[in-house]
């Protein structure tokens, strides 16, 4: 019989899910501030900052490592905090999303970055037009060290030139696909760019896909060594061109071609191809992985920043709750006091049995003469003496 194959688990259309390294001084201030100036405008309906005392903001210990088990060692006695956020999209669309940290402890003295993850949800299925997540809650400014990908070494809002070792290319690129949620792309530069060239194509991306792609740029002399390099994922990379990589758990498919541009102008103009091969990816089904699954569960189970309507409906929820559970202690009562009752009646209603006469005792005197020592001696000597007669 023909194997039925179950369809893998796919994120949600409705989700919009992002993760790197903050290496600056205070990445929690930076959020904050963020947050506050943009309920100021307007941009955000209200935010939450699950900061201490609170019991569930943070969480001091060892935790499971949030990038997964291929992205290192579990990270040791890590502090977790959370922000919440509330906005709208197309005026009646409510956006929901989460922002947890993830602090090493002893990171001040070592230098080491913050890593974050940031799940959003919305009420219909995600449009990339609709403004980034990632913004709402970082301040989308280049002097804020915020936008490294978990793979030490690339930044979304900035090119990122490739190793010059072919070995260290090899492992940089194969970490990419293997750990990062961002959509890599390996742009060949046919010769030496301006300054115009220099700046990195994820601007003309629409505005929810610029914090999610990272733009790597071999030099002029590395076109063969990282087209081999792309090889190994399956992808080839035109001399002049670009190619998009990608992901562990979606290749490139029977057709690696579709992933490639032939041609890319650095000159300052929009490389219409490419941003329509990065705008594909990003629209294919996204399968879901243990940690994308758990950012989703912590955002959808874990969720504090409820509106007026919703605190109402939490509230009634409770007390329909409350009112069923003491409905049910109401009758389980009832039921035990009439199980007591007719026990009771039914135990006096049973015939008693006859009480027996008490025994009559033996006279004291008697037996304190038959069973003294004095009276067993006697009977002996008496034995002894009957023994000498002749029988009569």
């Amino acid at each position: 019989m023909p194997k039925t194959s179950t369809p893998a688990p796919t994120v949600p259309d409705t989700a919009w899910l992002g993760r790197g390294r903050h290496l600056g001084p205070e990445p929690e201030q930076d959020v904050r501030r963020n947050l506050i100036a943009l309920k100021a405008a307007g941009v955000i309906d209200d935010f939450l900052d699950l900061a201490p005392p609170h019991a569930e903001s943070t969480e001091v210990g060892p935790l499971p490592d949030p990038f997964g088990a291929e992205s290192g060692p579990p990270l040791p006695e890590t502090t977790r905090r959370r922000f919440e956020a509330r906005w709208r999209v197309d005026e009646t669309v409510t956006v929901r999303a989460q922002l947890t940290t993830y602090e090493v402890a002893g990171r001040r003295r070592t230098g080491e970055a913050v890593s974050w993850v940031l799940a959003a949800e919305a009420e219909r299925p995600w449009e990339l037009r609709w403004p980034s997540p990632a913004t709402m809650f970082w301040p989308d400014s280049d002097r804020v060290l915020w936008d490294y990908d978990v793979v030490p070494g690339p930044r979304v809002r900035a090119v990122s030139p490739l190793p010059a070792d072919d070995k260290e290319m090899r492992r940089l690129l194969k970490d990419c696909v293997r750990q990062s949620w961002n959509i890599h792309v390996v742009v060949h530069e046919a010769m030496t760019p301006d300054e115009r060239g220099r700046r990195p194509f994820a601007l003309y991306l629409p505005p929810s896909l610029r914090h999610r792609v990272v733009e790597h740029r071999a030099a002029p002399e590395q076109s063969q060594i990282a087209d081999w390099a792309v090889r190994d994922l399956g992808v080839r990379l035109p001399r002049g061109g670009a190619v998009v990589l990608p992901t562990a758990t979606g290749g490139p498919g029977p057709d690696p071609e579709r992933f490639a541009v032939r041609n890319v102008f650095l000159d300052g103009s929009e490389p219409t191809e490419l941003v329509q091969k990065v705008i594909a990816v990003a629209l294919r089904p996204r399968p879901a992985t243990a940690d994308t699954e758990h950012a989703l569960t912590e955002l959808r189970g874990r969720w504090h920043l409820l509106t007026m309507e919703e605190e109402l409906a939490h509230t009634r929820e409770l007390v329909t709750k409350y009112a069923d559970a003491l409905e049910a202690m109401t009758k389980s009562r009832d039921l035990y006091r009439e199980a007591a009752e007719r026990a009771q009646a039914a135990l006096a209603a049973a015939p008693r049995p006859p009480v027996p006469a008490p025994a009559t005792p033996a006279d004291p005197a008697a037996t304190r003469q038959d069973g003294s020592p004095l009276s067993a001696l006697t009977k002996a000597f008496g034995r002894f003496r009957d023994g000498g007669k002749p029988p009569s």
